[in-house]
């Protein structure tokens, strides 16, 4: 059986070589690249949901360089300390798969026998992501609607994705983890002094969630060197910050020729309360 269920009557998928099916006789194509779309078209609030095409080949390219695997050590890290043999994980707004890949290379070279899935709202960006690991599930899903059963996965992972609360705390078992990945103060400051005249620090802060306690909040950061325009417009066009700036500063980092700029994150890292759904 798969990890997802069927997104019109909620009953456990089984999955095949080239479909998802309930029991109900739904059914689901699985895509060329190896996702599933299980994302139905009342739930979709445009054509093309998500990472467009071009954003989605920035990611692809920029993460595929290793600029942020300080941030998938810590996060493979602190996944093994938190797993048991055979986990149920899902990376929810997993886009295009780098640290659920890594994650899942991580626990299986450990000994450990995953079972893992990833959803995004963006088909574009999951075709990467289907690419990646043939082992791990995808599907195209909303955060807010996700296609798994209550209490079905031991532990989630959000990386700069919407928090879906309430459904994360639907999909997760009590006691199960949920890490959630946001930027430090000073994340990419290099490259928003040169977006903007007056850069300011991301705010920090430490917020408790209903259903969860907190366990710990785990810095991950390092200085990377981007030694070619290429790279460095791969950053910026996988961050927010390629649709909110002024033309003066998108001006000024075309024609930089290297960069050196800091990176940092934050792992909150939350347990579901045995008395929570």
């Amino acid at each position: 059986m798969s990890l997802f269920c069927c997104p019109l009557c909620a009953a456990p998928l089984e999955r095949t070589e080239h479909t998802y099916r309930c029991p109900a006789g739904h059914s689901f194509d699985i895509s060329r690249e190896g996702y599933v779309h299980l994302l139905p078209p009342n739930q979709k609030h445009s054509a093309a949901p998500g990472d467009d095409k071009a954003m989605a080949a920035a990611r692809r390219e920029f993460l595929s360089k290793e600029y942020y695997r300080p941030l998938l050590n810590t996060l493979c890290s602190q996944i093994l300390s938190l797993s048991g043999e055979a986990p149920r994980i899902l990376d929810a707004g997993c886009g295009e798969g780098y640290y659920t890949a890594g994650i899942y290379a991580a626990l299986t070279a450990a000994g450990r026998q995953p079972v893992m899935a990833g959803t995004d709202i963006s088909k574009f960006i999951l075709r990467y992501a289907a690419r990646r690991c043939r082992e791990i599930e995808f599907a195209v899903a909303s955060s807010y609607r996700l296609p798994l059963a209550d209490e079905s996965v031991d532990l989630l992972l959000n990386c700069f994705s919407p928090l879906a609360l309430e459904e994360f705390r639907r999909v997760l078992r009590p006691g199960g983890c949920f890490l959630y990945v946001v930027p430090a103060a000073d994340h990419l400051w290099q490259l928003k002094e040169v977006l903007y005249n007056r850069p300011y620090p991301n705010e920090e802060k430490e917020t408790p969630y209903e259903g969860f306690t907190y366990r710990a909040i785990v810095p991950a950061e390092d200085t990377i060197h981007l030694p070619c325009p290429a790279d460095i417009q791969a950053l910026y066009h996988m961050t927010p910050y390629c649709w909110k700036t002024p033309k003066e500063g998108a001006e000024r980092l075309a024609q930089l020729e290297k960069l050196d700029c800091r990176i940092a994150f934050r792992i909150h890292i939350f347990q579901k309360k045995e008395d929570s759904l």
